[in-house]
């Protein structure tokens, strides 16, 4: 059966395995870190709450069953000791059914997650990730031939990927149109990387040419996906290439690494090998068999299902009100996605502070440093990404004014005042050695990138001004909330 079984795609297959299977690694020590302070029975959005509150709304999840931080801790140390299995390719070698299992795992394992995840885990690229990952479960093993229909449904989802946030940039903010969003991007965006201030201080002119190429790479290559060879495999290194440029950067988790993964569902091994010729033995294994009938017949099950389910996000790309991160059915398949439909022109920050001062009027306050956020004026800023730091990014929202970040944010305030270790773990610096302050506040700067002339004079990469206060002093006493 040639029109089931790839047999010039190899390579795409070992990729996106075990590229996939790395995602899932990286996700699943990031709830082994931070799941447990942040949604845990004592975090700051306790999950045991949430489902009590929510019901069968949340979706499938291993946690409504029952839950217990041994349990979470659990399902992190079952979905790394899978994932590391599949990045090494052991189900791979078995029989179809192994890794269809093994992805499986992992897929259910983090849907348990997401669903309960509440605003920390309410990010397009989980439901990317989940989506990959089933859609990897039925790629097959080495012993059987790539299946064709799996290549052409990651296609389509690195196509609703693609073209959803060139679709959303277009309609969402006139400085995509006129080609200027770059002009405030770097400086604004979520989480900075180390080279974010240099990207800022490209020329103008450049930043219109690399708005310009982020709209041809995004509305014009995805068609050219689904083209006979070579054609797909250029339009595929064009959208690696382009995800490299915004590795480079800024973080954004692992979305730009999972998007390059996909984009492995359109190189061929011939031209793979034409231009990596170090490659061509290793890719020149022969034609495989199709793999037994009830392996067909399941892939073509689900090739229908997701077919079926990808009209909603089909009309979505061509509607006026385009959403953009859509899930439409609680299993996050055959979703919709897109990323920075508006761009913010300024960057307001919210610093937190502590004291041991008994007088919050006449006291000294030290500032509590974040892993990722901007903080000190002299803190350059680092590379976490594929990493998520979660915490981070909900400090971002907080100050866009999110109202759904405020929960969560009233309850940290309460774990500073307790010195709570799992939450100060979270975190690069606090001060006081761990004891507990007597007062905490939140106050909001302004920030901007430092000109090359600051740069040089005071070595730092950030300039804040005070904009205001969003909470004032406040000690345990005077703290009543959730957790009372």
């Amino acid at each position: 059966m040639e029109w089931f079984a790839a047999e010039n795609y190899d390579a795409a297959r070992f990729v996106l395995q075990r590229g996939i299977a790395l995602v899932y690694l990286v996700a699943f020590v990031a709830v082994l870190r931070q799941f447990r302070p942040l949604l845990g029975s004592h975090g700051l959005l306790p999950v045991p709450d949430h489902l009590a509150r929510v019901g069968a709304r949340a979706g499938p999840t291993l946690f409504r069953w029952r839950y217990s931080d041994r349990l979470a801790l659990a399902v992190g140390w079952v979905g790394v000791a899978v994932a590391a299995a599949l990045v090494a390719g052991l189900p791979q070698a078995g029989a179809p059914w192994v890794p269809l299992l093994a992805f499986l795992v992992l897929y259910g394992l983090y849907l348990s997650v997401v669903n309960a995840g509440q605003v920390f885990y309410g990010f397009g690229w989980e439901s990317l990730l989940l989506e990959a990952g089933f859609l990897a479960a039925f790629l097959g093993s080495d012993g059987v031939a790539t299946p064709v229909l799996v290549l052409v449904l990651f296609r389509w989802l690195l196509f609703r990927v693609e073209f959803g946030a060139g679709m959303i940039k277009m309609r969402g903010d006139r400085v995509w149109r006129d080609l200027t969003a770059l002009y405030y991007h770097h400086e604004t965006q979520p989480m900075p990387g180390p080279l974010s201030w240099f990207f800022h201080r490209l020329p103008r002119p450049l930043h219109k040419v690399e708005v310009a190429a982020n709209h041809v790479a995004q509305l014009v290559v995805p068609f050219l996906l689904f083209l006979p060879q070579p054609v797909a495999s250029i339009a595929a290194a064009v959208v690696i290439v382009t995800q490299l440029w915004l590795v480079l950067s800024g973080n954004f988790a692992w979305l730009n690494w999972l998007t390059m993964l996909l984009a492995f569902s359109a190189v061929g091994d011939r031209q793979l090998a034409a231009v990596v010729p170090t490659l061509a033995p290793a890719l020149d294994s022969g034609a495989a068999e199709p793999g037994p009938w009830w392996w067909t017949v399941l892939v073509m099950t689900m090739t229908a299902a997701m077919v079926a389910m990808s009209w909603r996000p089909a009309t979505n790309l061509l509607s006026k009100h385009q959403a953009m991160n859509a899930a439409y059915n609680r299993f996050h398949l055959a979703g919709s996605y897109g990323a920075f439909g508006s761009i913010t022109r300024r960057r307001d920050e919210v610093v937190v502070e502590g004291t041991e001062d008994p007088d919050p009027a006449t006291a000294t306050w030290h500032e509590y440093v974040f892993r990722g956020k901007p903080g000190p004026p002299g803190r350059w800023p680092r590379q976490f990404a594929p990493y998520h730091l979660r915490l981070d990014w909900g400090m971002w929202f907080l100050a866009l004014g999110s109202p759904s970040q405020h929960r969560w944010f009233t309850v940290l305030l309460r774990r500073l005042l307790e010195a709570d270790r799992p939450t100060l773990r979270l975190l690069a610096r606090y001060p006081f050695e761990g004891r507990a302050p007597q007062w905490v506040r939140a106050r909001v700067f302004r920030y901007r990138f430092s000109t090359w002339e600051e740069l040089r004079r005071t070595r730092c990469c950030w300039v804040r001004q005070e904009a205001g206060e969003l909470v004032g002093p406040l000690d345990l006493a005077s703290m009543r909330g959730p957790t009372d």
